[in-house]
C-alpha cells in the first residue's frame, strides 16, 4: 500500500472515532495494522477480555514472529491459565494448557512442564516462582505493564504506537478543499451551492438545468501502476538511457523495461559488464526493444587477472594466522565427466554421536573429512569423520558480556542459552562463523588438529542471526549476515568492522547467497514471507525484488562453477519447491518434482558439484539431476532420519553428512568416499606405528590420499614458499597461490614430552564441598539434572538432596560450577524426599535412583517399594512394588517416561508400565541381582549387568534376550557377591562401558564384543564408580583410596590422576573415599563425587579452559593392545 493510502487509513481512523464507532476503529486497527491503540489494549486486558485481547493483537503480530511476540502471548495465556487455577476451575485450566499453552512447548519444554506440574498443587502459590502472586487486579496490573515494555521493544511494533498528529475532522476539511476546488472549475458557479452528494464530481448547473461533466476527473488518491517482475538493479541510482546490448547473469530480474522507477535507473540491468567485447562473445544474445544498459564502475578483467594476491584472501586476512589453503591434486577435476547414480553418497558408512540436535553443518574447503557442527543448545563441534574423532567442543558461551547491548545482557540474564542457526567455513577453511539465535555471531580461527581460537564475537542483529556467510567483495574477507531485524549486514572479517547496512525487508530476513558474476559482485537474500532481494556493496537499496515460489522460506546456492542459481523453501503450509533459476529472464526456469506437501520443518537442500541437487525430505535423502525435473533417487540411510534432516555435501561429492533423531550425523559415502575414509583409517593405524623420525620424510598426503610432493598443507601462513600451485578459489575462480612446506605434526612433539598428570595439591584443580545442614550419610547415588543446574545426592540412610545453582552476576548460566556455591533446597512446605525402608541388613540394600528427562520426576528405592517423586515439590506422587524382592536399578524407556525398566534383587528385571500400574514383561537371564541398565536408541536395546558378572542384551521389541557374555575377571581377583556391576552406553549408544571393582571395560553392542579392557593397579584399591563425560572423551573412575583417575575413553589410557589430598580434609582416623560419581551433562571437564562421609564434591581443573592432562599420545600404547600383565601400571587390554 502506497504511503498515501496508509495516510488515508488514519483519516478514516479518525473520523469514525469522531463519530463514536468504535467497534469499527478498533476493526480496522487491527485489519490496517498501520496503528496499535494501546488505550483499547490496556483497557481490554484490565477488563480480561483475553478473546477481544487476541483478536487485536492478532493484527499486528502472530505467536511465532520473534521472541517479544512469543513472550507477548505466553503472559497473556499463562495469565488465564494462573487465573483459571485461582477459581478453582481445573477443567478451564487444562483446556488452556492444551489449546493455548502447549504451542510454546516446543521452544521451552521445560518450562511447559513446569506449568503442567501447577495442576498437581492445591495452591499454585506453592511454587516458589509464583508465591508472590497476589490477586487477580494486581497481577493484571503487574502483566500490563510487562506487556507494554514487550510491546516497545518489538519491531514488528515500530512506528504503530504513535498516531499522527491530525488537525481535528482533517477527513472533513480535505472533502471541502476538494468540493471548493470543484466549485471553482465550474463554468457557471452558483453562489450558494447545494451539494447532495460526495459520490459524483461536484457541478453547478446550467441556467437551462443541463450540467456539464467537471474537467477534474481525477481520483482523491491514484494507485501507482503495479510492477511485473525485479526491481531493476542499478548500481549507482538514475541514468540517462544509453542502448546497449545486456548481459547475462540477472538482467532480467528487473521490472518491465518501459515502466521507470523513482529510486533506481530505469533500464534493465545485468551483472556483468556490459560494454565488454568479450563478454557478447560468451553470452551472445539480441537485446530487447528499449533494453538500456549501465556501466558499473568496478574492476575490469584485466585487472582482476593482474591481482598479486590469492583469491579470497584479503591483506588483512593474510596477517591471521589462518592455515591450510585449497590445493588442487592431479586427477581430481569432474567438470566433464560422465556420472551415474553410483556416483551419489548412499552408502552409511559412519554414525557420529553430537549429543544435541543439529542445526547446521558445513564441510572444510579444503580438509574433505573435516566436519563443522552447530546444534540447538548452542554447541559447535569439528568432527574428523575418517577417524570418527570429535576433534573440537565448544558450548554457548559470550566472550565479552559487558560489550554487548543492553538488549542482549537483558535477555541472557532471563536465559543464557542460544541455539546455533548457522556454521560455515571461509573460503580457504581458515575461519569459521557461527551464527546464534540471541544477536551473536563468533568467528574463530581454525590452525589444524584442536586448535581453535577466538576471533571475533560480534553482537550483529536483535533477536535472530538467521544466516551467515562469507564473501569477498574487491578481494576484501567479509562476512554477511542477515537477521529477525529485517536487515543484512556485512562486516570485515579481520577487524569486525561493519562496512554496509542493508534494509528494505518488511520481515525477517532468512538467508543470504552473495556471489560474484564476472566484474559483479551482490548479495542475495531472502526473507520469511517469501521475498527475493538483491543487493550490491553500495548502500543504494534493492535492486531485485520477486517472491519464491509458493511465497516459501526460501535458501540459495549456486552449483560449484557458479554458473546455475537454484533455490529450495518451505512454505507456511508446508508445502516444499526446489527450482532453478532463469538468471537471464528473472524467473523459474525449471521445478523439480518429488518434495513433500507437508513438510514438518523448512526443507534444507544442497549442491553437488555441478550436476546433482540433494534434500533432506520425508524422513530421506533425495537427489536430482540438475537437468531433470524427475526425482532421480532417494535413501533413508538406513532409518532414523528426521522429517527434515539437515545435511551438507563435501566439495567433491565423496561424503555427505545427515542428521537423525538421535542427535546423531550419518555419515553417507559413495565408492570414491568409501575408499578415502578406509585410506585414512588405514594411515592413521599406521602413523601410530610409525617411529617419530619417519613422518617428516615422505610426501604429505592429500586429503583424497593423493601423494603430491610439490603441495602441502602448513598450519601457519608465514611458512609459505617457493613456486605458485593452481588453487581454486570462491565460484572455480583459479589464482595462484604460494607452495606451503611440509610440517611434522604436533602429536609427534607432544609424544616426546608427554607425561602422566599427577594432582595432589588443592592449587592444581578447583574443588567445592557443596554446603549442607541435614543429617550426612553415606553417599550412595549422584546425578546432575539434565538441565546442569542442579545436583541430586541419594544417601544411605534413604534421604534425597538437591542443590540448585542460581543465576547470578558471579554465575550468569545458573550451571553447577565449583566457584559458586548453591542452595541446598528444600520447598516451602518442608517436605523431604525419603524412600521407603525395610528392616534388615544394609548390605544387601542397593539403592537405586533414574532421573526423567525433564527433570520433573525422580524414581528412587533403598530397599523397600520403589517411589515417584515430583522434583518440584518433593511430594510422593506415588509407590509401588513392595519388596520382596526389592529394586536394584531403574531406568526410564529412551522414548516414554511412563515406561521403566527394573532391575531387581532375584535376578530379574521387570518392564513397568507406571500410568496402567502394570508389568509388561518379565525377564530372566541373570543368575544374581541386576545392578545395571542402559538403553539404547539407537540400536533398540536394553543391556543389564548383574552381581554375577554377566552382561545380558534384551531386544526392546519383544524384551527377549538377544546375547549374553560373562566379564572376564582378573586373575587374583575374586568374585564378590556384593560387587555391582554397572553399564552406562557411549554418545554413539554402540560402545557400553562396564564398571566393576576389578576393571573398566568397553564392549560394542549389541553382539557384546570386548573392546578394551583396563585393570588398574593394586595400590589403587577398587574401583567404586566411574562414567562417561558429557562429550564421551573421557572416562570419571572412582577408587576406595581416594583417588580419582581420568582415562582416555577411546583407549581406556590414563591420562590424569587426582590423589584424596587435593581434594579431601586431611584426616587420618577417618577413611573417606568417593562411592559414587557423575559428570555435567555439558561441560565435558567437570565431575563431581559423592563421599562415604556423606560430602558431595564437584571438581574442576584449574583456569576457565582447563583440561585434564594431556591424552598419550599412539606411541605409548593408543593402538591396539591384545595383552597386559593383571596389576600392570594400568595399562589398557
Amino acid at each position: 500500500m502506497s504511503s498515501l493510502s496508509r495516510e488515508l487509513v488514519f483519516l478514516i481512523l479518525q473520523f469514525l472515532d469522531e463519530e463514536k464507532f468504535k467497534d469499527t476503529v478498533h476493526r480496522l486497527e487491527k485489519e490496517s495494522g498501520f496503528y496499535f491503540n494501546m488505550r483499547y489494549f490496556e483497557d481490554s486486558v484490565t477488563a480480561g477480555e483475553w478473546d477481544d485481547v487476541e483478536k487485536y493483537l492478532s493484527g499486528f503480530t502472530k505467536v511465532d514472529d520473534n521472541r517479544y511476540s512469543m513472550k507477548i502471548f505466553f503472559e497473556i495465556r499463562k495469565q488465564k491459565y494462573l487465573e483459571a487455577l485461582d477459581k478453582k476451575d481445573n477443567a478451564k485450566a487444562v483446556e488452556i494448557l492444551v489449546k493455548e499453552l502447549k504451542v510454546f512447548s516446543t521452544f521451552n519444554e521445560e518450562l511447559f512442564k513446569e506449568i503442567t506440574m501447577l495442576l498437581t498443587l492445591t495452591n499454585f502459590r506453592e511454587n516458589e516462582q509464583l508465591s508472590k502472586y497476589g490477586d487477580t487486579k494486581s497481577a493484571r496490573g503487574i502483566m500490563l505493564g510487562e506487556l507494554k515494555k514487550l510491546i516497545e521493544a518489538n519491531p514488528l511494533f515500530r512506528d504503530k504506537l504513535q498516531f499522527p498528529t491530525l488537525k481535528n475532522s482533517r477527513l472533513r476539511t480535505l472533502i471541502n478543499q476538494s468540493l471548493n476546488w470543484q466549485h471553482q472549475l465550474c463554468k457557471n458557479p452558483r453562489p450558494n451551492p447545494d451539494i447532495k452528494t460526495l459520490f459524483i464530481d461536484h457541478s453547478c448547473g446550467h441556467p437551462n438545468g443541463s450540467h456539464v461533466a467537471s474537467p477534474a476527473t481525477n481520483h482523491l488518491m491514484g494507485s501507482a501502476p503495479k510492477v511485473g517482475g525485479f526491481p531493476q538493479l542499478g548500481a549507482h541510482g538514475p541514468f540517462q538511457p544509453t542502448p546497449a546490448p545486456l548481459t547475462t547473469s540477472l538482467a532480467g530480474w528487473m521490472p518491465n523495461p518501459s515502466v521507470s522507477h523513482p529510486t533506481v535507473s530505469a533500464g534493465p540491468i545485468g551483472l556483468g559488464a556490459p560494454n565488454s567485447a568479450v563478454s557478447m562473445l560468451k553470452h551472445p544474445r539480441t537485446p530487447p526493444t528499449n533494453s538500456l544498459s549501465m556501466d558499473y564502475q568496478t574492476a575490469d578483467s584485466e585487472s582482476v587477472l593482474k591481482r598479486p594476491r590469492p583469491f579470497g584472501i584479503s591483506d588483512g586476512v593474510n596477517n591471521l594466522p589462518v592455515n591450510v589453503l585449497p590445493v588442487t591434486y592431479p586427477g581430481q577435476s569432474h567438470s566433464h565427466a560422465a556420472y551415474s547414480t553410483d556416483d551419489l553418497p548412499k552408502n552409511v558408512s559412519r554414525v557420529l554421536s553430537q549429543g544435541s540436535a543439529i542445526k547446521s553443518m558445513d564441510f572444510h574447503p579444503v580438509q574433505q573429512t573435516i566436519l563443522l557442527v552447530g546444534t540447538n543448545v548452542g554447541d559447535i563441534a569439528i568432527w574428523e569423520v575418517g577417524s570418527r574423532d570429535k576433534l573440537v567442543s565448544r558450548s554457548f558461551k559470550v566472550w565479552d558480556l559487558a560489550a554487548c547491548t543492553g538488549n542482549l545482557q537483558v535477555s541472557l540474564a532471563s536465559e543464557y542459552t542460544a541455539a546455533v542457526n548457522r556454521v560455515v567455513w571461509s573460503p580457504d577453511g581458515g575461519l569459521l562463523g557461527v551464527a546464534y539465535s540471541k544477536h551473536i555471531v563468533h568467528i574463530y580461527s581454525y590452525h589444524g588438529g584442536n586448535d581453535l581460537r577466538n576471533h571475533l564475537e560480534v553482537d550483529a542483529h536483535a533477536g535472530n542471526v538467521n544466516d551467515l556467510a562469507f564473501s569477498l567483495p574487491n578481494q576484501q574477507l567479509c562476512f554477511v549476515t542477515c537477521g529477525e531485524d529485517k536487515t543484512i549486514k556485512v562486516w570485515d572479517a579481520v577487524t569486525g568492522n561493519k562496512l554496509h547496512t542493508f534494509e528494505g525487508h518488511d520481515a525477517p530476513v532468512y538467508s543470504v547467497c552473495p556471489h560474484q558474476k564476472e566484474n559483479i559482485q551482490f548479495i542475495f537474500s531472502t526473507a520469511v514471507d517469501g521475498k527475493i532481494k538483491a543487493w550490491l556493496y553500495d548502500n543504494m537499496g534493492s535492486r531485485v525484488d520477486y517472491d519464491a515460489p509458493g511465497r516459501s522460506c526460501t535458501a540459495m546456492a549456486y552449483c560449484a562453477d557458479g554458473t546455475r542459481l537454484f533455490s529450495c523453501g518451505t512454505s507456511k503450509e508446508g508445502e516444499s519447491f526446489i527450482v532453478e533459476w532463469n538468471e537471464s529472464e528473472g524467473a523459474v526456469k525449471r521445478t523439480y518434482h518429488g518434495l513433500g506437501k507437508r513438510s514438518a520443518g523448512v526443507v534444507q537442500f544442497d549442491t553437488m558439484k555441478n550436476k546433482f541437487l540433494v534434500a533432506g525430505d520425508e524422513f530421506q535423502v533425495k537427489f536430482w539431476d540438475m537437468d531433470s525435473v524427475d526425482l532421480l533417487t532417494t535413501t533413508n540411510a538406513d532409518g532414523g532420519l528426521p522429517s527434515s534432516p539437515c545435511l551438507r555435501i563435501n566439495k567433491e561429492g565423496t561424503l555427505l553428512a545427515v542428521s537423525t533423531t538421535e542427535n546423531g550425523i550419518k555419515i553417507l559415502v559413495n565408492a570414491e568416499g568409501a575408499r578415502i575414509l578406509h585410506s585414512m583409517a588405514n594411515r592413521s593405524l599406521e602413523s601410530s606405528r610409525a617411529p617419530p623420525g619417519s613422518v617428516a620424510k615422505g610426501p604429505i598426503v592429500g586429503a583424497f590420499g593423493t601423494p603430491s610432493s610439490s603441495t602441502g598443507m602448513s598450519l601457519s601462513m608465514a611458512d609459505r614458499s617457493g613456486p605458485g600451485a593452481s588453487v581454486p578459489g570462491m565460484n572455480g575462480d583459479n589464482r595462484n597461490l604460494p607452495d606451503v612446506k611440509p610440517r611434522i605434526p604436533d602429536e609427534i612433539e607432544k609424544s616426546k614430552i608427554w607425561k602422566l598428570t599427577e594432582i595432589s595439591e588443592r592449587s592444581q584443580l578447583r574443588t567445592l564441598r557443596l554446603p549442607d545442614s541435614l543429617v550426612q550419610a553415606r553417599v550412595v547415588k549422584l546425578i546432575y539434572t539434565n538441565s546442569g543446574g542442579a545436583i541430586l545426592a541419594l544417601a544411605e540412610n534413604a534421604l534425597h538432596k538437591l542443590w540448585k545453582w542460581q543465576k547470578s552476576e558471579r554465575n550468569i548460566l545458573g550451571k553447577a560450577n565449583s566457584n559458586v556455591p548453591p542452595q541446598l533446597w528444600q520447598p516451602s512446605s518442608g517436605v523431604v524426599m525419603t524412600n521407603d525402608t525395610r528392616e534388615g541388613n544394609k548390605e544387601d540394600v542397593v539403592p537405586c535412583f533414574a532421573l526423567s528427562k525433564n527433570d520433573s520426576y525422580v524414581m528412587s528405592a533403598s530397599g523397600g517399594k520403589i517411589s515417584l517423586f515430583n522434583m518440584m515439590t518433593f511430594k510422593t506422587m506415588t509407590t509401588f512394588m513392595a519388596p520382596p524382592p526389592a529394586a536394584t536399578s531403574l531406568a526410564f524407556h529412551p522414548q516414554d517416561n511412563n515406561i521403566i525398566a527394573i532391575g531387581m534383587d532375584d535376578s530379574s528385571i521387570q518392564i513397568y508400565n507406571v500410568r496402567v500400574d502394570e508389568v509388561k514383561s518379565k525377564l530372566k537371564g541373570h543368575q544374581k541381582r541386576v545392578t545395571g541398565l542402559a538403553f539404547s536408541n539407537v540400536l533398540n536395546v536394553l543391556v543389564s549387568s548383574g552381581a554375577d558378572s554377566q552382561l545380558c542384551v534384551w531386544s526392546m521389541d519383544g524384551w527377549e534376550k538377544q546375547t549374553s557374555k560373562q566379564i572376564q575377571i582378573p586373575s587374583g581377583h575374586s568374585p564378590n557377591p556384593l560387587a555391582h556391576t554397572r553399564v552406562q552406553f557411549h554418545q554413539d549408544q554402540t560402545h557400553v562401558l562396564v564398571v566393576h571393582a576389578s576393571q573398566l571395560a568397553i564392549y560394542e553392542a549389541p553382539k557384546l564384543e570386548s573392546m578394551k579392557q583396563w585393570i588398574p593397579k593394586e595400590s589403587s584399591g577398587s574401583v567404586t564408580d566411574a562414567v562417561y563425560s558429557c562429550d564421551s572423551q573421557s572416562i570419571y573412575a572412582a577408587f576406595d583410596d581416594g583417588s580419582v583417575s581420568i582415562l582416555t575413553a577411546t583407549t581406556l589410557q590414563l591420562k590424569c590422576r587426582i590423589g584424596p589430598n587435593s581434594y579431601l580434609p586431611s584426616n587420618p582416623s577417618s577413611r573417606v573415599y568417593p562411592a559414587t560419581i557423575a559428570a555435567h551433562p555439558s561441560e565435558p571437564n567437570q565431575f563431581a563425587v559423592g563421599l562415604t562421609d556423606g560430602g558431595v564434591h564437584v571438581i574442576e581443573p584449574p583456569g576457565p579452559e582447563g583440561k585434564w592432562g594431556m591424552s598419550p599420545p599412539p606411541e605409548n600404547g593408543a593402538g591396539p593392545s591384545v595383552s597386559s600383565a593383571a596389576g600392570s601400571d594400568q595399562q589398557p587390554r
